[in-house]
């Protein structure tokens, strides 16, 4: 699809550039290859392909994070400097 001048200064007028003779010519050239390019990404049959968003497939390698309160407690209690009552012994600690 060949863009002329007149379209080019219209999306430059939107865009609000202030383009050269130069600018303009370029413009044309390079968004007519882009345009054309897109067209010819239309002809693409993807009639069996399913929609993606992304080009890899993506899997979590991670394990499930399960948390379990009895191994928890016990790693935290093996932890802890020292205990009183089957509680973590702390110093205190005062608010302003």
């Amino acid at each position: 699809m060949m863009l002329d001048k007149e379209e080019i200064e219209h999306l430059a007028k939107l865009a609000k550039l202030e383009l050269t003779e130069i600018e303009k010519e370029k413009l044309i050239k390079d968004l007519s290859a882009i345009l054309d390019y897109a067209a010819k990404l239309k002809e693409v049959d993807t009639s069996g392909i399913e929609p993606t968003a992304y080009a890899l497939g993506l899997k979590n390698v991670m394990r499930e994070d399960v948390a379990s309160k009895k191994e928890a407690f016990q790693t935290l209690i093996q932890q802890a400097k020292e205990l009183k009552d089957n509680y973590i012994k702390t110093k205190a600690i005062f608010l302003k």
